[in-house]
């Protein structure tokens, strides 16, 4: 009879093709207790026989294996087997693109190895990759019904903007929506930004924890499904609304001071060089509240830890509005968990409800 969660370790299927990786990655799991590796598999045909095998608690998978690719692997995984998976893959830019596809098929999160393919830099992420595969254990994962995303060709050239009304779409800035999210991101964003309509009268920037190379065609996708245009935040752009902004992976997204004939700007430091999560929604919700006072709604989603817990009760503090995500929705219920106990979130709502409290929020506060 197998032990209760509690009481036992966290059973891990790897996967990599490379032999030395998955002797690294071993080393590194099991120097943990709480982690057990129960099986590894060269490739991902392998990898899925072992999780219906071993029945694991959390698998780890490589993106670029022979005879199923980890793409697949994961796909199959989620159909038929779900439950947490962590990807850990190099940061080339093609293994970015099918990387951040996995985030879209239910990956719960991504450890990027530093080094590439076979990284004699791994141990150096021994703890960010212990600290996932645990926080993947207490991961809430569904059944998938995705697909792989066909390639997309590239985005048009936008048309000239047409003439903005006061306060109306395209208009500068006076408010903003502050949204911070870490793992299982992607997809619960997908339920939160489509919803928001094309004449919100206020901007929306974003801070996910992901690597430079992956916010880029993570607002693509993003936009897609959107009401409202999506973008990389590029240092410069002017803050408009109903428009949204992604924070560029590798630097902090903060804003530049309030003018009024030019609206509020983005800009991207490198400070504080210390911090958990570069980018980190603590410092894009505290230079929010630094610029727009209390015309900022600060929004906090599922993810692991406790980053934007802080800036939410700031923009509490300055008259702002608060919404954390409800457990019941959240992937991980680490972040909004955090902000709720420091008394930074007003409002706690599945994911699901998000949007209209925005919305409802940003009208009631005019």
């Amino acid at each position: 009879m197998p032990l209760p969660r509690a009481t036992r370790p966290i059973r891990v299927v790897l996967a990599d093709d490379s032999a030395l990786m998955r002797k690294k990655l071993r080393e590194i799991l099991e120097s943990d207790p709480a982690l057990e590796v129960v099986a590894s598999a060269r490739d991902g045909a392998a990898a899925v026989d072992a999780v219906r095998a071993f029945d694991p608690d959390v698998v780890t998978l490589d993106i670029n294996m022979p005879v199923m690719d980890g793409v697949t692997a994961l796909q199959t995984i989620m159909n038929e087997l779900p439950r947490p998976v962590l990807m850990i893959s190099s940061l080339t830019q093609e293994g970015a693109l099918a990387t951040y596809e996995c985030l879209e098929l239910g990956a719960v999160d991504v450890v990027p190895k530093l080094g590439g393919t076979i990284s004699a830099e791994i141990e150096r992420q021994s703890r960010e990759i212990i600290a996932k595969v645990k926080a993947a254990a207490g991961a809430r994962v569904r059944r998938s019904g995705a697909k792989r995303l066909a390639p997309q060709p590239p985005p048009p050239k936008p048309a000239p903007a047409p003439p903005a009304r006061a306060g109306g779409a395209g208009a500068h800035a006076d408010r903003v929506v502050a949204i911070g999210v870490s793992t299982g991101g992607p997809k619960t964003l997908q339920e939160v930004v489509p919803l928001l309509p094309p004449d919100l009268p206020a901007a929306v920037v974003i801070v996910q924890h992901m690597p430079e190379t992956f916010t880029a065609s993570f607002a693509r996708s993003l936009g897609r499904n959107s009401q409202m245009p999506v973008k990389e935040a590029e240092a410069g752009d002017t803050l408009r609304n109903g428009h949204v902004y992604v924070a560029r992976g590798g630097k902090h997204l903060i804003f530049a001071d309030r003018r009024p004939a030019n609206g509020v700007m983005v800009r991207y430091v490198s400070q504080p060089a210390d911090a958990l999560h570069i980018p980190s929604v603590d410092v894009m919700m505290h230079s929010a509240v630094d610029v727009f006072r209390s015309q900022v709604v600060g929004v906090l989603l599922t993810g692991m830890g406790s980053d934007g817990a802080d800036g939410m009760v700031a923009i509490r503090r300055a008259g702002g509005e608060t919404i954390a995500e409800d457990e019941s929705t959240c992937v991980v219920f680490g972040m909004p968990a955090v902000a709720a106990a420091k008394g930074g979130a007003a409002h706690v709502l599945p994911c699901h409800e998000v949007a209209a409290k925005v919305v409802s929020l940003l009208r009631r506060s005019r």
